[in-house]
């Protein structure tokens, strides 16, 4: 059995006729001979969408209730077990009421997919998660009831059901869509024309984006290379030059003339690293792209334009903007340029278009290749060998009598292979110079003293001559050989440490590392510098200042400022990395110029956070602030208020009050007295917390002595304690348990219901005592548990005057100062527990969860197996 399809009908607002849509679609394949049913559609009482509902079957309802109210929902199982080929469903993105078997209506709808069965559904573009923001700051409404986008881009089909703000407000007019009394209220706030219109620009963007979607899948599956030109796209090609934001300013205003056209800013670069580009230049067009509306993209490709056009036919580009060549005339010898390329090879599908700009024939120069760095040591070993090794050769080789009449001497075939052999090893020690003036020097020596005539440059044999000439060119091309290999192994050397440095690079960004210090060491350790600075200024007349450095070994402090340093790497406008301790060479400014932007980010990344840090200690000191003012002005004064009250009713001359009525209102008096000394109390609690001033006194005691305690004031009949007497002493301070334990308690027993009493129960696990306090109530969601212990929070309808909101947060702020912790489960049968864990006193036995308690037949004391009793 296949998935179903998802077909989706978004709209851009409520009342554009989705619902109407969708059963349309209805009635068009039940006359096709569709089995198809109505899952759930809400008319909110339209007429037409009420008339659209007749002659379609619907299966019935779920009747749930909530909160004394009944609700009704879709009956998934009911579907699942009517098996339609079809199910239209309305509003994907509604949330089912608690006692559903999911949470959101979306998740139903994968279960029937997943069935086999077909959906048809409806949903807004405001309930877009992802839009949320979006939506929120132009209507100011925030949507409570969203989907995953993922989960609408997954449909099968969406169809945008569209209509025009001045159509939709007129449907509104004439109450087509809400009923007459709120007609005038929802056309002055939700539905104004320019609410209406961004909304629709925002689904007709969004729709936009999916088409674009389905139609590079339908070109990759086909393999279609050609461009399609279905929208605009200009692919600007940037050099790095300074005639960049020529070219992103002229593909700008090309785009504009036509609506929905997309910038696309790519530089090319190779893998070599051979490039004239400016980081810095590269950066402010990327910013110019970025703030005209484009993208920039980086792009790696021996064979640039090539690479360019790939990328081009890759986005489905449309135009190509290239700027005129700055190469001078006599430059043109080592190719027609990448501009007259990209034209030729660009096809019919793409149109080129050269830009001029005022760097045109300017010159731009060329890569110069790095080198093989051997060392001292080396070049003068290769000069040496290369020069006095062939002397050397010729003094040995005469001394012994070895020449071409000789008959005891090598031979001269074998004398030219020793020439060769110091040949091939001055390469290998000096490279390509000494390589070559070992085969001059070797090839004259060989034609002075070994070829006849003998101490003469005249050579008789003809053989001899092309030995000779062999031997140069061997040598020649041993040379090059062994030099370009030395050349090609530091190449590589070079760029592998240069990949391991830039993948440290990538890596401490990823893994969010912040530690500015760290990486100017890690610059001073690759470059073998003597000491590092991060250097800014605030403009560009202002005196640089120091945001981290690393000084030297021998305490020289850090260049003060670039001009100061031997090495200078400019970050931006306003910042630099200095380094004093050498001049780097050209090829080492890349990776440099890595390091000095990875510095700049992770200065600002330490920024932010501290800027973060602090926005959020002076929004928790504002919150707690104005919650303290609150609780002033309301939870403090109620009481004050009720004592002033009774007060004044008892010194008033003119009332006869009976002794019942007199000690009535000194209850009343001595009940707000104590509130207010409960909520004094608390505040205070708090404070200490607060600025840790809180010391605990820890000391062994027994739990059934302190909760009693703290249940004094509570009524008898609202707590029912079950304290064993067998449970081990705890390590705890009384007093801050006792408080904490009141906290509970109290809470407990205001969310409870009268009938229902508060428990709280004790029992021992481990090296752990438990203290239980489970009450009758509303509960709280998983969501708010955490939420719930934060100072100056009440969660759901707690009636004011119950309290700050302090409570909870003071009971958890002294269990973990006792080393304990306080959390939050939920009651079975309804409601919510507090789980107090505290530690076991030391020295005392871990107690066995799992022995049996017994209890003494003559003492009548209680005792636990293997434990003497107390």
């Amino acid at each position: 059995m296949g998935r179903g399809k998802l077909r989706i009908y978004l709209g851009a607002a409520p009342g554009v006729g989705k619902t109407y849509a969708m059963l349309s679609e209805g009635h068009r394949r039940v006359e096709r001979g569709t089995d198809l049913v109505v899952g759930f559609v809400e008319h909110h009482g339209r007429r037409r969408t009420q008339v659209m509902m007749h002659g379609l079957e619907e299966v019935p309802r779920r009747e749930l209730e909530y909160r004394e109210s009944a609700f009704s929902e879709m009956d998934v199982d009911a579907v699942l077990a009517r098996r339609p080929a079809v199910a239209l469903i309305d509003e994907l993105a509604h949330t089912n009421i608690p006692g559903c078997r999911n949470e959101k209506r979306w998740q139903d709808v994968e279960e029937l997919l997943r069935a086999g069965i077909d959906v048809v559904s409806t949903v807004n573009i405001q309930h877009l998660e992802s839009l949320g923001d979006v939506v929120e700051s132009i209507t100011g409404v925030r949507q409570r009831e969203t989907i995953p986008d993922e989960v609408v881009r997954r449909a099968d089909q969406i169809e945008l059901v569209d209509m025009s703000p001045q159509a939709l407000r007129r449907r509104m007019a004439h109450g087509n869509i809400y009923a007459p009394d709120k007609v005038d209220a929802a056309l002055s706030n939700y539905f104004r024309p320019g609410n209406l219109t961004a909304l629709r620009e925002l689904a007709l963007l969004w729709t936009a984006d999916r088409v674009d979607e389905y139609l590079q899948q339908y070109r990759d599956e086909h393999s279609i290379r050609t461009t399609w030109q279905a929208r605009e796209r200009i692919v600007v090609g940037l050099t790095g030059g300074p005639e960049g934001r020529t070219l992103i300013r002229r593909a700008a205003r090309m785009a504009a003339k036509g609506s929905g056209s997309e910038i696309l800013a790519v530089y090319i670069a190779r893998s070599d690293g051979l490039t004239s580009a400016s980081p810095k230049e590269l950066a402010v067009q990327r910013t110019l792209v970025e703030d005209l509306g484009g993208t920039f993209h980086h792009v790696i490709g021996e064979d640039v334009p090539g690479a360019l056009l790939e990328f081009a036919r890759g986005v489905n580009a449309t135009q190509i903007v290239l700027g005129s060549s700055r190469r001078k005339t006599w430059q043109y010898v080592f190719g027609p340029g990448v501009g007259a390329i990209v034209a030729r090879d660009s096809g019919p599908d793409l149109d080129v278009h050269i830009v001029t700009h005022d760097e045109v024939a300017k010159g731009r120069g060329l890569p110069v290749s790095r080198g093989a760095r051997l060392g001292r040591s080396r070049l003068i070993a290769g000069w040496a060998v290369g020069v006095a090794g062939p002397v050397l050769l010729t003094l040995l080789l005469t001394a012994t009598g070895a020449t071409l009449a000789s008959e005891i001497g090598p031979g001269f075939a074998n004398e030219v292979l020793l020439f060769l052999f110091l040949n091939v090893l001055a390469a290998l020690l000096g490279g390509m110079a000494p390589a070559l003036a070992s085969a001059a020097v070797g090839s004259l020596l060989l034609n002075y003293y070994f070829t006849p005539p003998t101490h003469t440059l005249t050579i008789a044999d003809p053989e001899n001559i092309v030995a000779i000439a062999i031997f140069v060119a061997v040598a020649v091309c041993v040379a090059s050989v062994v030099d370009l290999a030395a050349r090609r192994t530091h190449q590589a050397a070079r760029l592998r440490a240069e990949s391991e440095i830039l993948s440290f690079l990538a890596g401490s960004v990823l893994r969010g590392e912040t530690s500015l210090e760290a990486l100017l060491e890690r610059v001073r350790e690759t470059f073998g510098m003597d000491s590092v600075a991060l250097l800014e200024r605030e403009s560009d007349v202002a005196p640089w200042t120091c945001a981290g450095s690393v000084g030297a070994l021998d305490g020289t402090p850090p260049p003060e400022r670039p001009e100061d340093a031997e090495v200078d790497m400019p970050v931006g406008d306003h910042m630099a990395l200095a380094l004093s301790g050498r001049v780097l060479p050209a090829e080492d400014r890349r990776v440099l110029a890595a390091f000095a932007a990875q510095a700049a980010v992770v200065l600002d990344r330490q920024r932010l956070t501290q800027e973060a840090g602090q926005a959020r200690e002076l929004a928790e000191g504002n919150r707690i602030r104005t919650a303290l003012l609150a609780a002033v002005s309301h939870d403090l004064r109620t009481p004050l208020a009720a004592i002033k009250a009774a007060v004044s009713s008892l010194r008033s001359d003119d009332v006869a009050w009976s002794a019942e009525d007199e000690a009535e209102l000194l209850e009343g008096i001595e009940d707000g007295a104590d509130r207010l000394d409960h909520l004094v109390g608390n505040l205070l609690d708090m404070s200490r917390l607060q600025t840790g001033t809180v010391t605990p006194l820890i000391r062994e005691i027994d739990l059934d002595e302190v909760v009693p305690m703290a249940l004094v004031g509570v009524p008898e009949a609202k707590v029912a304690p079950d304290i064993p007497e067998e449970l081990p002493m705890v390590a705890v301070d009384p007093g801050l348990l006792e408080r904490a334990v009141a906290n509970i308690v109290e809470n407990a027993v205001k969310y409870s219901p009268p009938d229902r009493p508060v428990l709280v129960a004790a029992s021992a696990l481990g090296d752990r005592v438990e203290l239980r306090v489970a009450d009758g109530g509303p509960g709280v969601p998983d969501s708010e548990k955490d939420r719930i212990f934060e100072p100056f929070q009440r969660y759901g309808d707690a009636p004011r005057g119950a309290g700050v909101g302090l409570g909870l947060a003071v009971a958890r702020g002294f269990a973990e100062a006792m080393g304990g912790r306080l959390t939050a489960e939920d009651t079975p049968g309804g409601g919510m527990t507090m789980v107090l864990t505290l530690r076991v006193a030391a020295g005392r036995p871990p107690v066995d969860p799992g022995l049996p308690v017994q209890v003494g037949s003559t003492s009548g004391t209680t005792e636990r197996k293997g434990r003497p009793a107390r």
